[in-house]
């Protein structure tokens, strides 16, 4: 099945819309808010699965896009499901959000969730570009892209699965993770997963419009830095930490890696 561009994109958004609109109604039935960051890094897969199989013609190009998208997508999902949500009590971020809009949270939530499939449906757009590029055969764009996707997903991971293990250990409560990637920034999955939109910047740049697929880094590098990254995830640290995050803030990058200070402590 070929779908025109234009509604290849309106059904794209629509889709997203009625997710986010489901995952509102077991957010009330379960009062956690956390299965919205699952919904939006799922999104991005199905979105960029369902652009590959209705293009009027695919390629090695196209196809390449939908499989990095796509694992890149489960992977995130699924690591944020096992270990935010099933089992786990919600995210500080959203107790915090619940708290302070009361009994006006859930028209506030639907609002939210609904703001997070516009963003997903956003950031699909480079899958999108980079699959609409002429030419059949891949070239060194294609190859540069699939090697800055490897490094980004890699580093994400890794970084996840060291946090999750620190974290795993009862004797770390109250501790800062500051081993591994941790040790040269602060938020390494955060950077990572900036570093994963420039994929497809590089792979839609010879493409109608490609270079517009530069909003996706800008515009994630926005929401990390003045949003609901590394604001909201410093906020709740320093709550829950105190004084051990603020050191691990004096002697560690915020964001991109970088040696840590000469008076960094391990502990």
């Amino acid at each position: 099945m070929s779908l025109t561009p234009t509604t290849q994109l309106l059904v794209g958004l629509a889709g997203v819309t009625l997710l986010m609109t489901l995952l509102w109604l077991i957010q009330r039935l379960t009062n956690d808010a956390g299965v919205v960051d699952v919904g939006w890094s799922g999104s991005l897969g199905i979105l960029a699965l369902f652009y590959g199989v209705t293009l009027p013609e695919t390629s090695p190009r196209s196809w390449l896009v939908v499989v990095l998208a796509a694992i890149w997508s489960l992977r995130l999902a699924t690591y944020l499901f096992f270990n935010r949500v099933l089992g786990k009590p919600e995210d500080g971020r959203y107790q915090s959000l619940r708290a302070r809009y009361g009994s006006r949270v859930q028209t506030f939530f639907f609002g939210f969730f609904l703001l997070q499939g516009l963003l997903a449906w956003m950031f699909s757009l480079p899958f999108w570009l980079a699959m609409r590029r002429e030419g059949l055969a891949l070239d060194w764009a294609d190859k540069f892209g699939g090697g800055l996707w490897l490094t980004a997903f890699v580093g994400e991971a890794v970084a996840d699965w060291q946090l999750a293990r620190f974290r795993a250990d009862s004797s770390n409560k109250g501790k800062t993770c500051r081993s591994g990637l941790w040790s040269v920034s602060r938020h390494p999955n955060y950077f990572c997963e900036w570093l994963h939109w420039w994929v497809y910047v590089v792979i839609a740049w010879h493409s109608p419009l490609g270079w517009t697929a530069l909003f996706a880094p800008a515009l994630m590098l926005f929401f990390l830095f003045k949003v609901t990254g590394l604001p909201a995830t410093e906020a709740q640290a320093l709550l829950s930490r105190g004084d051990d995050y603020r050191d691990y803030q004096r002697t560690t990058s915020s964001f991109f890696p970088w040696f840590p200070k000469r008076d960094a402590r391990v502990r």
